[in-house]
């Protein structure tokens, strides 16, 4: 049984996560995290020293946390996707009575929501909520974890069947991969377009280099750009193309276009202009072999 404390404080804490996050568009600071109160008291929605938060006035976990690394450092927990194309939360060590796995466990016994905290920057996160744990794989240490959305479409004792599986694998990156990948790009050019400097978040696209349906299409901050959504699509359309060399282009029809102020300004105006912002830090800027393979796709669209 599931008290109604429980209840209250998993809808109270994602209720709050949802207006400090702007609806899960925004990460969230560690310091931001201790604003939450619940009953009018500080209460923590993430330990800062372990990755799964089990209160002491619940029976089973509240949050888990995947800390931030830069790309190509490894995790002291590696968490995975797996076959099904969901993905797996690693347990604290090997010892399947450690009382977080235990905590764990019992979420999933109880088909409890949790939050998942996931590192994209030094001391930030993006909250992804609600999760459930599906199924527990005991020979290797972790548990599988769905997406609120998806609950009920996947049975953990029967494989899904083809069709269903590409939509589980989709709706599995739309929902746990994409925040994260978009937090991340977002850090990186201090939230601004990339061809135009335009500052508003909510205008604002996570674009792929190349699309995560190529396989070098990788969800790393080195494959995305920060879009406005007009860039965005008009590079997804390849009216606008990237060189390796950061420079923007635009294909050559538009440029003896005539239209209005946008076409003017926001594409003609662009064209063999450099990147008006870039990563402050080298190693996340994109990544010029991803870039040539766009930029070729561009030039032969």
């Amino acid at each position: 049984m599931v008290c109604d404390l429980d209840t209250r404080l998993r809808d109270a804490a994602m209720d709050w996560l949802k207006i400090r996050t702007n609806d899960g568009l925004e990460s969230i600071s560690s310091n931001d995290l201790l604003d939450f109160r619940f009953d009018g008291e500080p209460f923590r929605l993430m330990d800062p020293q372990r990755g799964i938060r089990k209160p002491k006035e619940l029976a089973a976990a509240l949050s888990i946390r995947t800390v931030y690394r830069p790309d190509g450092a490894k995790r002291p927990y590696e968490d995975e996707m797996g076959d099904d194309g969901l993905l797996r939360y690693k347990w604290r060590g090997e010892d399947l009575d450690h009382p977080e796995n235990r905590a764990l466990r019992s979420a999933m016994e109880l088909e409890l929501p949790l939050i998942w905290f996931f590192g994209v920057g030094v001391a930030m996160y993006q909250p992804i909520f609600p999760v459930y744990l599906l199924a527990e794989e005991p020979e290797r240490h972790q548990f599988v974890i769905i997406p609120g959305a998806i609950r009920g479409l996947v049975d953990a004792t029967s494989p899904a069947e083809s069709q269903l599986r590409r939509y589980v694998m989709a709706e599995s990156k739309r929902r746990l991969h994409q925040p994260v990948f978009r937090a991340t790009v977002m850090r990186a050019y201090d939230t601004r377009c990339a061809v135009c400097s335009l500052a508003h978040g909510q205008l604002l696209d996570a674009a792929h280099i190349v699309p995560d349906s190529d396989e070098a299409g990788i969800p790393t901050v080195r494959n995305g750009l920060a879009m406005c959504k007009i860039h965005h699509a008009a590079y997804d359309a390849h009216i606008l193309g990237v060189s390796p060399d950061y420079i923007v282009k635009i294909r050559a029809d538009l440029l003896d276009e005539i239209d209005g102020p946008m076409l003017q300004y926001g594409l003609k105006e662009r064209h063999d202009q450099k990147l008006m912002v870039l990563p402050s830090v080298r190693a996340q800027r994109p990544d010029r072999d991803l870039l040539s393979i766009s930029y070729e796709r561009f030039r032969s669209a």
